[in-house]
């Protein structure tokens, strides 16, 4: 452990901002920097960006946590400040500019908002593709892949046509979140979604796979539109493309019958810590077959069922 330097004589902030960069060039992605530096915008309205670093400690912390209550913030809002904090501090123990050591505050237990059954069926019915636009008919494609595998925003974006692997049923991902290799598997019936709409798409093979209306990369916030504006055209109310990811680790789990280490991996997942939490969330264990374990079931087992029509002759 390096000697914690005493001498320091930058604040909060300045020493914030030789984080953001050392992170950049230890290559964190530009949305997490940017995650980041939102995250000290709102720890800056609690703790003095101007204060010395060196007298940052576990009661200022508290403090700060403390504030952020007061305020009205969200546990989970003022959990993710902290793990961004102790991202900082870890940094900073690690340059001998301090010792202090951050715990994020627990958060409350969310129940994730899925698409229904129902929802799924509206969105996967395939429009006409002899009248509709492209826009819509690569959307419906992309819906098909994300109820597929779950993957993120982020990486149905970067997916190039060289990527497909008709043979294998896989697609190579080349950008994912931890920067690790992602093998997303295909069902059979995405490879034949992904074999017409190639044929309607064309292309190179180093070119992005699902495109704007000019062939080019989608932005994160057309991807985002087109999702938003398909689903209210479909008559749904809910638009959030990561709803899709949640739906997925639902179904995979409680309807699919698959397992935790094979969704962290379907997930891209660097630990289970967050499969854990879809597994607490969505027990299929508990739920699979509780016919055949509820008192209540068993109860009324075997019971004889009155029609509403018989007719009472008095």
């Amino acid at each position: 452990m390096k000697k914690i330097s005493m001498n320091w004589s930058k604040t909060f902030g300045e020493s914030f901002e030789l984080f953001l960069i050392s992170r950049r060039g230890k290559g964190v992605t530009e949305k997490t920097l940017l995650t980041y530096a939102n995250h000290f915008r709102a720890i800056s309205k609690h703790i003095d960006a101007n204060q010395a670093l060196t007298e940052i400690d576990n009661q200022a912390i508290d403090s700060m946590v403390s504030s952020m209550l007061d305020h009205g913030l969200a546990r989970n809002t003022i959990r993710s400040y902290g793990i961004t904090l102790r991202a900082f501090f870890i940094w900073c123990n690690a340059e001998g500019l301090s010792d202090l050591h951050v715990t994020p505050i627990k958060g409350e237990e969310t129940i994730k908002e899925t698409y229904t059954d129902a929802e799924l069926k509206l969105l996967l019915e395939k429009p006409n593709i002899r009248t509709c636009s492209f826009a819509e008919y690569r959307t419906w494609v992309i819906i098909n892949l994300l109820v597929n595998s779950g993957c993120r925003a982020a990486t149905v974006r970067h997916i190039q046509i060289r990527d497909i692997d008709e043979g294998s049923h896989m697609i190579y991902a080349r950008h994912t979140k931890n920067k690790k290799a992602l093998v997303i598997p295909l069902c059979t019936s995405l490879i034949t979604v992904l074999r017409e709409y190639l044929r309607i798409r064309g292309g190179e093979p180093s070119d992005y796979l699902f495109c704007n209306d000019f062939g080019n990369q989608m932005t994160e916030n057309c991807l985002r539109l087109s999702i938003a504006r398909y689903n209210k055209q479909r008559g749904l109310t809910k638009t959030s493309i990561h709803l899709f990811r949640h739906t997925f680790a639902k179904k995979y789990l409680m309807d699919c019958g698959g397992n935790a280490f094979t969704l962290q991996k379907l997930l891209g997942h660097s630990t289970l810590d967050m499969t854990k939490h879809y597994c607490e969330i969505f027990n299929a264990d508990i739920v699979r077959e509780y016919d055949n374990f509820s008192p209540l079931e068993q109860m009324n087992a075997g019971k004889r069922k009155i029609s509403i029509t018989k007719k009472h002759n008095n």
